[in-house]
């Protein structure tokens, strides 16, 4: 049964699990969903999730899937090979423990939602958003960076991929899009400057995305 994944081009949730169906090598048809104009509040998405968020992967058996770490928990779960989480349970925790603190502590308060209450609702300006996005990303990546430096290789947790990049690089290009400045954390700027070289992370990029805005 073919694959489909509800997508937002430079979300950050759906863009985790982009990356972890490109390193497991799962095909999937890409649908659309324009978070700007508001698609994912329409009755027709959200019969496909009732929360009204991206990702959803629907399974073409009539099960949906949300949540980006479940995605990505189930597809370790259902497509081993090759593996996004190290063999030992605490290696396998340490991994855990930085993906949460990029998809639970930093994205919650950075996303296209937060931001729309922040200023439709509470009056607040375009500068102050960045500024309250920036504070959070700053939280975290100083968080992670002692993380990253301790169990990163090439990779945030040794040699190869897994769910800790699959949260970190995405969380990263949307630094990169607020302008703030990563030499703080050379660490994180390492290892996501060596995934961005890397096929999956390539092409689960926001830019390579069929709903991309042009240029």
């Amino acid at each position: 049964m073919a694959l489909t994944l509800h997508s937002a081009w430079r979300a950050s949730a759906p863009y985790r699990v982009r990356i972890g169906l490109a390193l497991k090598g799962v095909e999937y048809d890409y649908a659309p969903v324009d978070l700007i104009a508001g698609q994912q509040r329409e009755p027709a998405y959200r019969a496909i999730n009732p929360q009204g968020l991206t990702p959803a992967l629907d399974l073409g058996d009539g099960t949906i899937l949300a949540q980006s770490l479940a995605i990505l928990e189930w597809l370790e779960e259902t497509r081993p090979q090759p593996p996004i989480l190290p063999r030992s349970a605490m290696d396998r925790a340490m991994v855990r423990r930085m993906a949460g603190i990029v998809a639970c502590d930093i994205h919650p308060l950075n996303n296209t939602r937060v931001g729309r209450h922040l200023q439709l609702e509470m009056g607040h300006s375009q500068d102050e958003y960045i500024a309250w996005m920036k504070h959070w990303m700053i939280e975290g990546f100083d968080a992670l960076e002692p993380l990253v430096a301790a169990h990163g290789g090439r990779f945030a947790f040794g040699d190869t991929a897994t769910i800790a990049d699959c949260c970190l690089v995405p969380q990263v290009y949307g630094a990169h899009r607020w302008s703030l400045d990563m030499t703080p954390w050379p660490a994180i700027a390492r290892v996501s400057a060596h995934a961005d070289t890397q096929p999956a992370f390539q092409a689960a990029h926001p830019d390579r995305q069929p709903d991309a805005a042009k240029a």
